[in-house]
């Protein structure tokens, strides 16, 4: 497993390898969760590139940047023995040398649900999520669905910017107590991780309605489970259609129940996508 910290170190480590690529975009501080992203890349492709980056353009003033977590050594730890052809772990001053002068718009998907609570988040991640795509030319890259609206986003750019990349969703890995894995769950206390299964339980009750009672039961029973539950401060939950992140359409076959709150100081998303069967 090489490391690259530069551009010129990256082009050297990926000019050897032939055959498909994939790639796995990250800040660090990995779990099962990105892990799973790596092994789903390594049955796809031939070599896998793993970018751990913690981009400032995607954190808005008073978010956590400062102290998000950076465990490279433990990263690459884990990595060595998962498959990894190649680790880009570049500085800020790699990535923007300067300022960017030309910017990518996201659309009005971004100023919604996440976008609304994080305004401008949803155009740094696709910044980013472009410049690492042309420095590392990958066939495939690897998204887990637990960032639903990002993964629509991401989807979307490279459909409309014709970028010939296959965007591959990958499902949200969970502990056994029912929480999404998330780098987020490291600031939660033990009574905090205990709140946030309620997360998992209203999208489990959500997806128990539905097939019988479609779009309104599904939300009912949802907020159900989140309004009985204690220090779980709700931010929304919706449900919509999971490419587009817009209105569900009448007879529409599947929807996204997402769900963002605070448990404690630590704001946590989830969702699931939900099946109406044999509803008209």
């Amino acid at each position: 497993m090489r490391v690259a910290r530069t551009r010129a170190e990256l082009a050297e480590a990926l000019t050897p390898l032939t055959g498909s690529r994939g790639l796995v975009m990250t800040m660090g501080a990995l779990h099962e969760g990105h892990l799973t992203l790596v092994r789903r890349a390594g049955e796809l492709a031939d070599h896998v590139v793993v970018a751990i980056y913690v981009n400032p353009l995607q954190f808005g003033p008073g978010e956590d940047f400062d102290a998000y977590p950076r465990t490279l050594e433990a990263d690459l730890a884990l990595l060595e023995p998962a498959g990894v052809d190649v680790v880009f772990a570049p500085s800020d001053a790699e990535v923007y040398p300067r300022e960017p002068l030309v910017r990518i718009d996201p659309g009005p998907v971004a100023r919604i649900l996440e976008g609304r609570t994080r305004p401008g988040h949803f155009a740094g991640v696709l910044q980013v999520v472009h410049k690492v795509m042309n420095l590392t030319r990958p066939d495939f890259a690897l998204f887990g669905r637990k960032d639903a609206q990002q993964l629509a986003l991401v989807t979307t750019m490279v459909e409309d910017l014709d970028m010939g990349v296959r965007i591959v969703p990958v499902e949200i890995v969970r502990d056994d107590d029912g929480v999404a894995r998330s780098s987020r769950n490291a600031y939660l206390s033990a009574g905090e991780r205990v709140q946030a299964r309620a997360l998992s339980r209203a999208l489990a009750a959500g997806a128990a309605a539905a097939a019988a009672g479609g779009p309104a039961a599904s939300l009912a029973a949802a907020r159900a489970v989140l309004d009985a539950a204690d220090g779980v401060d709700l931010d929304y939950l919706v449900l919509v259609d999971p490419s587009t992140f817009t209105d569900l359409t009448v007879g529409a076959p599947v929807g996204l129940l997402a769900i963002a709150a605070r448990v404690g100081p630590t704001r946590l998303i989830d969702n699931a996508l939900v099946p109406f069967e044999g509803l008209p």
